[in-house]
Formats: C-alpha cells, structure tokens, sequence
C-alpha cells in the first residue's frame, strides 16, 4: 500500500479498447446528428418549396465539400443507428460477454464504414 499514485492521470497515456472508442464515436455522431438537424430540416424545407430552390440546392449539392459533408453526415448516422443496435442488444443481455462485446464493436464500425461507402457512392 506504499504505492506512490499519480497526482495528476495522463489521459493520452490510456490505452482505449475497441469498445470505448465505439462508444466515444457513438457519442459524437449523436452529437454531430443533433447540431446538424436544423441544416438538414431547412435543406429539406427549401427543397419543397418550389422547384427553383430545388434546382439551387441540388448545384450547391454538386460541389465537392457539400459531397464530404453530405458522406460525413450519412457515416454519422449509420454509425450511430449500429452501435445503437449493439447497445440495445447488450441491454437485452445478448452479446455480454467479453469476446462478444469486442467482436460486435468490430462489426459496428466495419458495418458502418461499409455501408457509408457503398450509400456514398451511389448517391455521390
């Protein structure tokens, strides 16, 4: 019990696993999602409301930097929608263990990294 402790705990030292940052990311695309939400609900009112602000929308949607957002908002959601899937099922005591919430933080980013590729470049 002589152990000198750390007065101060060096935060960049500290070795995440996957599952931490899973739930790190999982976290901010909900935070990205929630600050992007009155951008896309005027997006989408303006795209409604007649068919000149349409055709403006879909050019100022053909420049490359509208395109990176576009992808950084669907990666976003993706990413959040599957890992919110693994928190439900972890709530419902599936996949609990140790090796299974690994494996299925794995998944989640693989998954979602797939279909944010294979959605942006069908739309892109």
């Amino acid at each position: 019990m002589n152990k000198k402790r750390p007065k101060h705990l060096s935060l960049h030292l500290i070795k995440l696993p996957l599952a931490g940052f899973v739930s790190i990311l999982h976290r901010v695309s909900g935070f990205i999602l929630f600050l992007s939400l009155p951008l896309l609900l005027w997006i989408l009112q303006s795209s409604l409301r007649s068919i000149e602000t349409y055709t403006q929308l879909t050019e100022i949607l053909q420049y490359p930097l509208s395109k990176l957002v576009a992808i950084g908002l669907l990666w976003a959601f993706l990413h959040h929608f599957c890992a919110g899937i693994r928190y439900l099922a972890i709530d419902l005591h599936l996949g609990s263990s140790l090796a299974q919430a690994r494996a299925s933080s794995k998944w989640v980013l693989a998954v979602s990294l797939l279909l944010t590729v294979l959605i942006g470049v069908k739309l892109c």
